[in-house]
């Protein structure tokens, strides 16, 4: 048996004393087969999830003339694309809150707050949802045709929109066909980074989501700016072909850096097979019940700014106050993620986003306490957003990454659909009162925390120092 240590970044190979030595040149040249058949299936997978991030797995991988690059000119360019992707994809979803408080104001006004915030609920539900039927194809074809496809949906479903009058009409459009697209545009991109980083995933992670924050900042301020002067038809279009020119960008630079694997159709078995990982399992529903509680103030926010008196002019900047702070809380953690392990900084941002819901958001009524929320939180909430996907490449196979991520943006879709719904059904049942609500969003954020948490210990037990 071999083991593979590190020593200021140089790999060696140390025979284990527990047993004899292979003979000839098998040592160097082990079958990643024959690793999978030295154990069962379940335990088999949590064991090289915790050993992938000791270095053993990896190590070996980069070890071989095929590792990632962890850099250079053609990784960067996937990453610029990579960006592009989150800018028109997360970035839009990031300004959800401006439609929600618009569509109640004018086209939409006879509909109550929970009927509405149905289109930006199914928008981030089928941008999640689509996410294992997307990863497979990923996993199987590459990047390009699922790229096209979405860039295509995506602005279409948003010219749509622009000529949309009535409710369905908005709910298919912006809420169906355009995340649809998107799901197909920022799934493969977000798969694609992680072929050409390890040691690097967690910056190359953090630089591509915070095209999402750029995105949040730009989309509301320019959405609230152009419908004054050319009208909410326009405003759309204007964004669509924004988008339509920065995914012209992203389908000439995501390409994988792996070859695609042929693999057999897509079973219940397969599909579901990562949560019988004790570790993918928690991971998993820490982000299903995180995102409960995630998203209620990026759609509530300037609804209740507003009701508490905040002029609608100021309550706009809310939003991308909240998006330019997760640009910051994107990067930052994603740097100190590849120091002191992605879990670790993940459950320390989770926990400081439920502390932020619980203890500032609540007592918060006056403009300036809204808007330092408004910065804190997005600091937070922008770490867990980049940081989730970097826990599930960090105990996956490279050549399954794009089938076990989408798996978990499955799983998240389901809080995503309900959350809003679930929050303005709050609303009404207090009167108008924003304070049960955020309780709801608090609470739920802690149990999410609480389940990363033990994600980590049943990995790695329970030494906190330990990176992982």
């Amino acid at each position: 048996m071999i083991l593979i240590t590190h020593d200021n970044e140089k790999t060696t190979l140390e025979p284990d004393q527990s047993t004899p030595p292979p003979s000839g040149n098998e040592s160097m040249t082990a079958d990643s087969s024959t690793s999978e058949k030295a154990s069962p299936a379940t335990s088999g997978d949590v064991d090289r999830d915790a050993e992938r991030q000791g270095g053993a797995v990896e190590s070996k991988e980069r070890a071989s003339a095929d590792g990632p690059p962890e850099g250079g000119f053609q990784a960067w360019t996937v990453v610029l694309g990579a960006w592009c992707c989150s800018f028109c994809c997360y970035g839009w979803i990031n300004s959800i809150g401006v439609f929600q408080a618009y569509y109640e104001n004018h086209q939409l006004k006879n509909y109550s707050s929970s009927t509405i915030s149905w289109i930006t609920s199914l928008e981030i539900f089928f941008m999640l949802f689509m996410g294992p039927v997307v990863g497979k194809l990923y996993d199987r074809y590459g990047p390009r045709y699922i790229l096209l496809f979405g860039s295509l949906a995506h602005v279409f479903g948003l010219m749509m929109a622009s000529i949309s009058h009535k409710y369905y009409q908005f709910l298919l459009a912006q809420g169906v066909v355009s995340a649809i697209g998107a799901s197909a545009v920022f799934t493969p991109s977000l798969s694609a980074v992680a072929t050409w980083f390890h040691h690097k995933r967690g910056l190359a992670f953090g630089i591509t989501m915070s095209g999402s924050s750029a995105g949040g900042v730009i989309f509301p301020i320019m959405i609230n700016h152009l419908i004054p002067k050319v009208g909410f038809a326009w405003s759309m279009r204007i964004a669509a072909f924004m988008i339509l020119g920065l995914l012209i960008i992203a389908n000439l630079t995501v390409k994988t850096r792996t070859p695609p694997h042929p693999q057999p159709p897509m079973t219940l078995k397969e599909f579901f097979s990562p949560l019988t990982e004790r570790t993918y399992a928690l991971t998993a529903a820490g982000n299903f019940l995180f995102v409960f509680g995630l998203f209620i103030p990026i759609n509530y926010l300037i609804v209740q700014a507003i009701a508490g008196g905040m002029s609608p002019s100021l309550a706009n900047y809310l939003i991308p106050i909240l998006n330019a702070a997760s640009l910051f809380g994107r990067i930052i953690p994603g740097i100190l993620s590849d120091k002191f392990g992605r879990y670790n900084i993940f459950v320390v941002v989770a926990f400081l986003t439920a502390i932020l819901i619980l203890a500032l958001w609540i007592p918060a009524s006056s403009n300036i306490g809204l808007m330092l929320f408004a910065g804190f939180f997005g600091f937070a909430s922008g770490a867990f957003i980049s940081l989730g996907p970097a826990l599930i490449a960090q105990i996956s196979p490279i050549h399954k990454i794009g089938i076990r991520q989408g798996l978990l943006f499955a799983v998240m879709s389901v809080g995503a659909l309900t959350t809003s719904p679930i929050g303005g059904a709050i609303v009404s049942q207090e009167n108008g009162s924003f304070t049960g609500v955020k309780v709801f969003a608090g609470v739920m954020c802690f149990a999410g925390s609480t389940l990363a948490l033990l994600a980590r210990f049943s990995a790695i037990g329970l030494n906190p120092m330990k990176k992982f």
